[in-house]
């Protein structure tokens, strides 16, 4: 019965095998959906073709989906809550708390461009690779077009992840300056540094160490020669020599 279920006709045609699919994964599928929604408002933010007003409204509407798709993530990564400061220890080893924590930072703030590229990337990778699994359930050559499409955007994952740990890393020194320019508020430069030592020590995601380590390797190299002032090499030195302080333990 069940070889005969799997190989006989899907209701509902060549979709069927992709509704059933969905259905069969309901999580997934809210998480798709609201991966989905936050392209869709980073985007109309990024290209405000609706206007400006709108688009600081789709600013937070991407950082609530985004805070929504990290909440599902966490829950299915750690189904059973507890209020304990283990369950929180755990917690914040995960990808998915740090960037709920991410939207909270920015969600109240003033739109900053740079802020939502992370959120707008992760849904679009975490979203092509279920949209594959979609076009899988329902053939396996259907729309060759998207396919190419998702294919070409996971053929570049790699420069997308650097790309988000750079935008990461270099919005410390932006909440910075928009707390001293009158954006930003007192307590979001620490809130943020808090964020970045959890990217700095995450187990799944070492983009973000990785990139730190080549941006110290290029300073390094560009102030040692001997054009370089010697004022602006001690700058650079002491600054690396200080954020190498603040750099979280990572096992």
């Amino acid at each position: 019965m069940a070889d005969s279920t799997q190989n006989g006709p899907v209701p509902g045609g060549a979709g069927g095998g992709a509704v059933q699919f969905l259905m069969a994964n309901k999580l997934d599928t809210a998480m798709w959906i609201s991966r989905l929604f936050t392209v869709y408002c980073s985007a109309l933010f990024v290209l405000p073709l609706l206007g400006l007003h709108e688009a600081a409204s789709f600013y937070q509407r991407a950082l609530l989906a985004n805070a929504l798709t990290s909440a599902l993530r966490l829950h299915q990564r750690l189904p059973h809550f507890q209020l304990s400061r283990a369950f929180l220890a755990q917690a914040l080893l995960e990808d998915s708390c740090h960037y709920l924590l991410y939207s909270l930072i920015f969600v109240n703030s003033y739109p900053v461009t740079m802020s939502i590229f992370p959120v707008l990337l992760f849904s679009l990778l975490h979203a092509a690779t279920y949209t594959k699994k979609v076009l899988d359930a329902r053939s396996s050559n259907s729309l060759p077009f998207l396919r190419n499409l998702l294919e070409k955007l996971s053929a570049n994952q790699q420069n997308i992840l650097k790309f988000i740990a750079c935008n990461e890393i270099f919005l410390m020194p932006a909440t910075v300056f928009m707390l001293f320019s009158g954006q930003g508020s007192l307590l979001q430069p620490f809130i943020y540094y808090r964020f970045l030592t959890l990217r700095y020590s995450s187990r799944r995601n070492p983009y973000c160490r990785t990139l730190f380590t080549e941006l110290r390797i290029v300073v390094e190299h560009l102030i040692m020669k001997p054009s370089c002032p010697v004022f602006v090499r001690r700058l650079c030195l002491s600054s690396i020599s200080f954020i190498s302080r603040l750099a979280p333990t990572v096992a």
